[in-house]
């Protein structure tokens, strides 16, 4: 073992001590910074991967739209077929209607889709909690669990569904009675706004409620495995007709996804200090031992060591501890993620409690994901952060001369 590394070893590991205060204090600092840096892009990755789940899973990976409403031709939808990325699709049509159960009223978003090939698109079946899929037809409506909650309504329950069609209806001194549904199921995505504020029903109720005959708002696509979403938009777009245009699901939600990205990248940037503030502390108490061993320096040099060996000896000692307080954050960062939602109950207990948690940040649990190139670029800065600490206590110890450095005191 060549001697600058084996003096690094002593100086963190002096014999008889088991683990030295400054050692120790210098591994937990990096640690921490590394732990809360895991956790906070974990958390916030987690947050994005969850949103594109339920978009994908509620809309597909991709969308077609029309400038307006569009019309559900055979000769559109084999134009959509020939698409090679597209495994399946299914129209759909979308608005704002107003229900009424036992003089409860609501305005939830109410999206209607083609019973028919709707399983092939989107799994809706696996969020539905009561009822079943099979048993909408045009007469029955699936509503959100808290949608339901709120209106204290239950599957075999009938409601009054009142559209803008009735509006329009009234000036032309026409009346238009609301239509009476029975609920056929209750579903839950896990996302707030979703599940507050949904109403799924057949293509052809919804046409009825909005007089949209045979037209359509647009199309959910379900690409082949593997498929990029982009070239599938791109390919989808270049034999659309005027007037009908498709969207990826993340242009279709660009903003959020940009508010998401900003917030994330803006925590981890913040949370680096933390990892620079370790990084002083290592140099502070690097310095420090290079003032009380100043004799010890100088000693090396009269005995031959070359300046730039006298300096590796204390960049070593701060390339072990960036590596120790990184493999100490790892381990403490995974474990708090694998136990995070266990802690954020417990300080929601004796904070603002489970139920403003969700309303406030819609998620009934924290959710997380931790992508390969986070933690990679996590473990790389905190090294490199680390072993530039030992730089000035380096560029420090091999500036001594032997001959002054032994006369110190």
């Amino acid at each position: 073992m060549p001697w600058p590394i084996y003096l690094a070893l002593k100086q963190l590991f002096p014999s008889g001590r088991r683990l030295p205060f400054f050692t120790l204090i210098s591994v937990l600092g990096v640690g921490l910074g590394v732990a809360l840096m895991l956790v906070s892009t974990s958390v916030m990755g987690g947050f994005g991967h969850q949103v594109k789940t339920m978009i994908i899973d509620t809309q597909g990976e991709v969308q077609i739209r029309g400038r307006t409403a569009l019309k559900a031709t055979e000769a559109l939808e084999k134009i959509i077929a020939s698409v090679r990325e597209v495994a399946a699709f299914g129209p759909y049509a979308q608005g704002v209607v107003m229900l009424e159960f036992e003089h409860r009223p609501a305005f939830p978003g109410v999206q209607g889709f083609d019973i028919a090939r709707i399983k092939q698109v989107i799994p809706l079946e696996h969020y539905i909690t009561e009822g079943s899929l099979d048993d909408l037809d045009d007469d029955s409506v699936i509503l959100s669990s808290q949608l339901a909650y709120g209106l204290g309504a239950h599957v075999g329950d009938k409601v009054s569904v009142y559209s803008p069609l009735m509006l329009e209806r009234m000036k032309a001194n026409e009346v238009l009675l609301p239509r009476e549904v029975r609920v056929a199921g209750i579903f839950r995505i896990g996302h707030q706004q979703l599940d507050s504020s949904t109403v799924i029903c057949s293509l052809r109720l919804m046409q009825d409620l909005y007089g949209m005959d045979r037209l359509v708002h647009g199309y959910n696509v379900r690409l082949k495995p593997g498929a990029d979403p982009d070239h599938a938009a791109a390919a989808l777009n270049a034999v659309l007709p005027a007037g009908a245009g498709a969207l990826t699901w993340f242009e279709a939600n660009a903003d959020f996804q940009a508010v998401l990205s900003f917030e994330r990248n803006m925590i981890f940037f913040l949370l680096t200090f933390i990892i620079v503030v370790a990084a002083f502390s290592i140099t502070s108490s690097l310095l420090v031992t290079v003032v009380r061993k100043t004799r010890e320096v100088g000693l090396l040099g009269a005995m031959g060591g070359r300046a730039r060996d006298v300096a590796a000896c204390f960049c070593v000692q701060g390339l072990f501890i960036g590596l120790a307080g990184t493999a100490v954050g790892l381990v403490l960062g995974f474990a708090l993620l694998h136990y995070r939602n266990a802690l954020v109950a417990l300080i929601a207990k004796f904070t603002m409690g489970q139920e403003t948690f969700v309303k406030f940040y819609q998620f009934s649990s924290l959710p997380a994901h931790t992508e390969t190139k986070d933690v990679v670029m996590i473990i790389v800065f905190s090294v490199i952060a680390s072993t530039l600490a030992g730089l000035i206590p380096a560029w420090r110890a091999a500036k001594l001369k032997p001959v002054e450095a032994l006369r110190s005191e």
